[in-house]
């Protein structure tokens, strides 16, 4: 089965840090988001894989390369502005031809991947399957309407009164019919061609759409605060190991992945913690809860709960936590008793005072 794994959305809630980059390829402990989804799909038995860029196709290019790295052979393929998940499908007709597919969703952390919703694609195959999970607030998501037997009776995007609780988590297994339903669709009211009015109409044309139901854990990555949650589970699951230098002045305590070149000197870490290579901590307490990419350097500062990017530079700023700081952003106060939370975009800076 081929793939085809969405990548060309602005990200306009993670701003400022999509207005200099791709919200894909912002980390989860360190690691892109977007290779999330490739290594699910790969661990599926998928080989043949889409992968659909916008603005930033050549960052992902960069990031993801041809896919050997993952056990895929990667097509890229080009959406010129966004216009809707049906729309990047219709982009992708070539590449896909009359094949079963999965969809991906390339922002979607989802725990466990989806090797076993791939299985049931396969074993049972439908002209739609959504995989599905229950939330507290579907309003805020593609909802869809399932009968006792998994059959979908209607899929309505952001709906003011959902008829269910079941969200749409941005995985889905296509057959070929789909094609005919994106032709089918015109334009939302937002300009886009829907992926939920093309299950609507498979729905409404007789076909047979299913929806599995997932427990779990799930993460629509679009917010800062997602990405938080995103990077707190899976540093749940951190191991440790340290590659890096600690000095004797240092304690280091719980799950730890020091990258090689790292120093801590002067300093407490509290796992679960990630710090990426040629990073420098002196004088410091980090975690927990924490991930801190390449050539950082975090100086008689507390931080906690938090996300640094490669090369941010954090110096005598009191305690800081919940905050995501963009790639060369530089932060720098003197020490007073206040916590910070700082939302930075890349190469930001930032002169806190008391």
């Amino acid at each position: 089965m081929k793939a085809l794994v969405l990548a060309g959305g602005t990200g306009s809630r993670l701003r400022p840090f999509t207005h200099t980059g791709t919200k894909q390829l912002l980390p989860i402990a360190n690691k892109p988001v977007l290779f999330y989804a490739l290594e699910s799909l790969a661990a599926a038995g998928v080989r043949e894989l889409g992968l659909v860029v916008g603005p930033y196709g050549d960052d992902i290019r960069r990031a993801a390369g041809d896919g050997r790295s993952f056990g895929l052979d990667i097509t890229y393929l080009r959406q010129d502005r966004p216009r809707g998940l049906a729309h990047a499908v219709a982009v992708a007709r070539g590449f896909l031809a009359d094949d079963d597919f999965l969809l991906h969703l390339g922002d979607n952390f989802l725990d466990g991947g989806v090797a076993a919703f791939a299985a049931r694609a396969v074993a049972a195959p439908a002209a739609a399957r959504l995989l599905v999970t229950a939330v507290p607030d579907p309003a805020a998501f593609g909802v869809a309407e399932v009968d006792p037997d998994g059959r979908v009776r209607r899929v309505e995007e952001k709906p003011d009164r959902p008829r269910s609780d079941l969200a749409l988590i941005g995985v889905y297994a296509f057959g070929p019919a789909v094609h005919e339903a994106v032709a089918a669709i015109r334009p939302s009211p937002r300009g886009e061609l829907e992926l939920t009015h093309a299950v609507q109409w498979l729905v409404d044309h007789g076909h047979d759409v299913r929806a599995d139901t997932t427990t779990s854990v799930w993460h629509d990555t679009g917010s800062v605060d997602d990405m938080l949650e995103a990077n707190r589970h899976v540093l749940d699951g951190l191991t440790g190991r340290l590659d890096g230098k600690v000095d004797h002045d240092s304690a280091v305590v719980g799950r730890v992945l020091l990258g090689e070149g790292a120093v801590v000197r002067g300093s407490r870490v509290t796992g679960p913690v990630v710090i990426g290579p040629g990073t420098v901590i002196s004088d410091a307490v980090i975690g927990p809860y924490t991930a801190i990419g390449a050539n950082c350097r975090i100086h008689d500062s507390s931080i906690e709960g938090s996300v640094l990017l490669d090369g941010a530079d954090v110096d005598r700023a009191g305690r800081i936590e919940r905050s995501f700081i963009g790639r060369d952003a530089v932060v720098a106060a003197p020490r007073h008793p206040y916590a910070h939370r700082l939302v930075l975009g890349d190469h930001s800076k930032v002169h806190l005072h008391p």
